[in-house]
């Protein structure tokens, strides 16, 4: 559809003239009242945008950007334009501007079942019906017309009329109580936003269950701050509602970042609403943020479910500072809100919530997707080269959340914390409410940090400039009374990204004490520069057991042992006693073992050996699902087979010897699951469910039932009638999700045609259930039932892209890519569509790059594997 892809030429010169003074936008919400229709039918609602700008060239030409099925009518300073021949179906063209201008567009917009717009879910419980907005990068022109760049900032009123019994809520506090509507409708009116992005406005309306509190700060001025707190959730979800804990961790969050920042919170109340069929974790609206509902926790979940639940609270409350009261000016600079939030997010949580294995969950979990990214031929500098807005849709990745993170835990390292701090304050105060560019951050940290505008040019430049990621190897030399006589750090880049950067790092010597666990014996913290660095202050000590780079996590980096300390943690990697230590340690063999560099069957035997050992929870999990990965990408398939087996008998073990009732049990628990193949096992599986098995301390519920019947299911020990029992046991939209993943993973011929047609052949299915869909289809160990949709694949690729919304497509995309047959032939057949297909839009060629390079580096880690 033309003018469907903004570039950034365009809004620049869009920017160039205009400047937005407000938008008054009213929403018709009533029909949200009746049925979906079939085939793919979502609906429609009326929209009524009024916009005010002025223009710096009278008589200019310029567009509202509008994704909506039809315009009733267009008013440009009281002239009747035709719609017929302004709107294109994407863009409002209007002409003739003056110096002064009032646009009204009256238009019939679309609700969504994306998640991209006007989200619509009914909820099958009670058959309410939900809706929420959700932007980024730009979908607010699927809701009303917008001028949809971050820079082109200005206050939003909203104007809602939605069925009575309805909660609506907006950026701001409702002004009054809602207005009588007749026919059992109300309007709500929401004052005047502060000036902010439009992918940050939102509405969120339907008969939710709410619950408030309050949060109160005296100012240093003497002033008070009042900030009205809410949590919203599903009526059917509200007895698994935890808001109280949502309200703990948000008023301390509240309280650290008023701290730190010493900028009060701008943006009058805040709402947390969490929301069905979400895309993403959550999204920082100012005032009324929205949450995937996966949040609340309808069954018991581990310790490391409300850290992640936390820490993403604290990564939104970050944002409305860096990201909602100052923005970047385009989607180049996306990491001077993400990659600060996904930073403070973690440093909060450490400092101000019960939550105390952030960091550790940080290095061996987050920068993994950092780390995977950073490594694909797509890879980008933290500050990217963003040409369009399918660019940014797609750069919401691994390098501008972790990757950027860590940078920004490297730039504290190198600035100190009092200066990093002292710096967002300038920031905030000199930018408010306006949009910034690389070089407005780079200036307050040289002011505050000391380090000069230079040096912290030299800094970016290496750190947010480039890309890829460099690997630090120990280099030990010991004199003849077994003493160091030298330690080097040796420093690695790749071919394709060359650069060497400057790492401020700590190197821990590590050795075992009288019980036998390893313990640090010494550290030294320095800078690593260059391809070789002596650490002068580690000469003479003993020879240790371990030496590890980057101790503490301080840079951003992949690690690598010598061959003593690679020895001594194949024979006692669980015996790091630090958490965070043994997390890196963790890491880095993960990071060897994707490389091909260790064999996937040596890290699953580490797996085997010490995870048993491990006590956080969360490092736990993540090994459970890089296991997972080892088994079913990098293990040459002739021990396929073999490995399986003796990770699901590991499984067994763990389960039965954790502690009754921990969090290691249930994650053992779930992770046999996952493995269960052998008959004993899935006889163990199918009694926990009927009742005649049981665990001590193993609490049977609801959503460990779907975890139980998805192993039965993919084991073929399952059948449609066993599923639609447990769906009428469980007939919510969890429940119905669920089941259609289970149903998608049994090995047949059918199960697979199914999952198949309801995606590529049908467009009626919501976002949710596409995604269950084709995880169930890509279910391991069905690869030779897949194998023939591999041809269908490649020949739709370009149909998806065309006639789907960019969420659905990027998830047909990466989702339908047959990265379980790793060989030579999808190899070619990848390679041959990417020979055929040069003028592709570059956006799905990088989803395809990507998934190509996966493919490659399974085929290169198997090799390792076969030869070990």
């Amino acid at each position: 559809m033309p003018g469907r892809n903004l570039t950034r030429d365009e809004a620049r010169e869009r920017a160039r003239i205009l400047t937005v003074d407000a938008y008054d936008v009213d929403l018709d919400l009533r029909s949200a009242r009746e049925p979906v229709g079939g085939g793919g039918q979502t609906g429609t609602f009326r929209s009524r945008t009024t916009v005010r700008f002025r223009c710096t060239e009278p008589g200019a030409a310029t567009f509202l950007d509008l994704l909506a099925p039809a315009v009733h009518s267009v008013l440009l300073n009281g002239r009747k334009l035709d719609p017929a021949e302004v709107f294109d179906g994407a863009r409002v063209s209007v002409q003739g501007l003056a110096e002064q201008n009032e646009l009204v567009v009256d238009a019939e917009c679309a609700y969504s079942r994306s998640g991209e717009g006007l989200h619509r879910f009914t909820d099958p419980v009670d058959g309410e019906t939900y809706l929420y907005t959700q932007y980024e990068p730009a979908d607010a022109r699927r809701v009303f017309a917008t001028f949809e760049q971050p820079d082109l900032k200005a206050p939003f009123t909203f104007t809602v009329t939605a069925p009575a019994h309805w909660e609506v809520l907006s950026n701001t506090a409702a002004q009054g109580d809602p207005e009588d509507a007749g026919d059992g409708l109300r309007t709500w009116r929401f004052p005047a936003t502060q000036p902010i992005s439009t992918y940050i406005t939102a509405v969120v309306a339907g008969p939710y269950h709410v619950e408030r509190d309050h949060y109160r700060r005296e100012l240093p001025d003497g002033s008070v701050l009042e900030i009205p707190l809410g949590a919203l959730c599903r009526r059917s979800l509200a007895e698994y509602f935890d808001a109280d804990e949502i309200f703990t961790v948000t008023k301390q969050g509240l309280d650290f970042f008023h701290d730190e920042f010493d900028y009060p919170y701008p943006f009058g109340k805040y709402d947390q609403a969490f929301v069905p069929e979400y895309n993403i974790g959550a999204m920082e609206n100012p005032g009324c943020v929205t949450f995937r509902e996966e949040y609340v926790f309808r069954s018991r979940v581990t310790e490391a479910s409300y850290e992640s639940r936390a820490t993403v609270i604290l990564h939104e409350m970050a944002h409305m500072w860096f990201g909602d009261l100052v923005t970047m000016q385009w989607w180049d600079d996306l990491w001077l809100k993400e990659s600060f939030a996904d930073f403070m997010g973690t440093f909060a949580l450490d400092e101000a919530t019960r939550h105390r294995a952030g960091w550790t969950t940080f290095a061996n979990r987050r920068k993994a997707w950092a780390y995977r990214q950073d490594q694909l031929p797509t890879t980008h500098p933290v500050t990217a080269d963003i040409r369009d807005l399918e660019d940014a849709k797609l750069n919401f990745d691994g390098i501008t959340y972790a990757k950027g993170a860590a940078v920004l835990k490297q730039l504290v390292a190198y600035a100190g914390r009092d200066a990093f701090f002292e710096g967002a304050r300038r920031y905030f105060r000199r930018h408010a409410y306006g949009n910034t560019v690389l070089g407005d951050l780079l200036e307050v940290l040289a002011e505050t940090s000391g380090r000069g505008s230079e040096a912290m040019a030299e800094w970016s430049r290496a750190w947010l400039q480039t890309a890829g990621v460099n690997t630090l190897t120990p280099q030990l030399t010991l004199d003849g009374q077994g003493r160091i006589a030298e330690l080097a750090v040796l420093q690695q880049a790749t071919e394709d990204h060359p650069e060497l950067r400057p790492h401020r790092i700590a190197v821990g010597l590590y050795g075992r004490d009288a019980a036998g666990a390893l313990v640090r014996t010494a550290r030294a913290e320095l800078d690593v520069t260059g391809g070789r660095t002596v650490v002068a202050e580690l000469a003479g000590q003993p020879r240790p057991e371990l030496v590890l780079l980057n101790d503490d996590d301080l840079t951003y980096c992949k690690v690598r042992f010598d061959e003593d300390s690679l020895a001594t943690l194949r024979d006692g990697l669980g015996d790091i006693t630090e958490p965070l230590a043994r997390a890196l340690a963790w890491s880095a063999v993960w990071n060897m073992t994707r490389d091909g560099a260790l064999p996937a069957r040596d890290y699953l035997r580490l797996v085997l050996r010490f995870a048993g050992q491990e006590s956080d929870i969360g490092v736990l999990q993540s090994l459970h699902q890089q296991a997972r990965s080892a088994l079913d990408h990098y293990t040459a398939e002739a021990h396929r087979e073999e490995a399986g087996r003796l990770l699901a008998e590991g499984a067994l073990r763990e389960l039965r010897a954790a502690p009754a009732g921990s969090d290691h049990q249930l994650a053992w628990a779930r992770f046999l699951a996952q493995t269960a193949v052998a008959p004993e096992q899935l006889q163990l599986v199918r009694g926990l469910l009927d009742g005649t098995e049981t665990v001590e301390g193993l609490e049977v519920d609801q959503e460990l039932r779907w975890a139980l019947w998805q192993s039965l299911a993919a084991a073929g020990e399952a059948d449609e009638a066993d599923l639609a029992a447990e769906l009428r046991r469980d007939d919510t939209a969890s429940g119905r999700r669920l089941q259609l993943h289970a149903l998608a993973s049994r090995p047949t011929a059918e199960a697979k045609a199914a999952a198949w047609h309801a995606v590529m052949d049908a467009d009626d299915l919501p976002n949710a259930l596409i995604e269950a869909q084709i995880s169930g289809f890509q279910q391991a160990g069905t690869r030779e039932l897949t194998a023939p949709y591999t041809e269908r694949y490649f020949a739709l690729l370009e149909d998806v892209w065309e006639s789907r919304t960019i969420e659905t497509a990027m998830r047909i995309v990466s989702g339908f890519f047959p990265r379980l047959l790793a060989g030579p032939a999808t190899l070619a057949d990848t390679d041959a569509w990417l020979a055929g297909h040069p003028d592709a839009a570059p956006a799905l060629r990088r989803l395809v790059l990507e998934s190509r390079d996966d493919l490659a580096r399974a085929m290169r880690a198997q090799e390792c594997d076969a030869a070990a």
